[in-house]
């Protein structure tokens, strides 16, 4: 079976700047910067206090994007092998699907039979 769309890929990187600069040369498109932080983005990832730079990228054919972060807080764990679970570490990343169209999900009664 052949891949055939990726919606969101996401990386933790050291250095932010170097890693747009990284992707812009592999023809990826800058669409924004932001500050990620707060009780709801510690809800999110189970890390507590966070505070997180991320840069989110797009592929030419406007289809896919690339997530960056960069952990300011809680510090980035070098040797994850030894890290919780929920630690971040480098490198860090998901992939991510998009939710099918309404039209192509099964109904309702056949998805409580399976």
């Amino acid at each position: 079976m052949a891949l055939k769309r990726m919606d969101n890929v996401g990386i933790v990187v050291e250095d932010l700047d170097v890693a747009i600069s990284f992707f812009a040369e592999l023809g990826l498109e800058l669409e924004g910067r932001a500050m990620i932080e707060g009780e709801w983005a510690g809800r999110v990832t189970g890390l507590g206090n966070q505070r997180v730079e991320s840069a989110m990228m797009r592929t030419p054919d406007g289809h896919s994007r690339l997530e960056l972060s960069r952990f300011l807080t809680p510090p980035v764990v070098a040797d994850h092998r030894n890290a919780p679970v929920n630690a971040s570490s480098l490198p860090t990343r998901h992939v991510c699907r998009g939710r099918p169209r309404r039209d192509a999900r099964p109904a309702p009664q056949a998805r409580r039979r399976a």
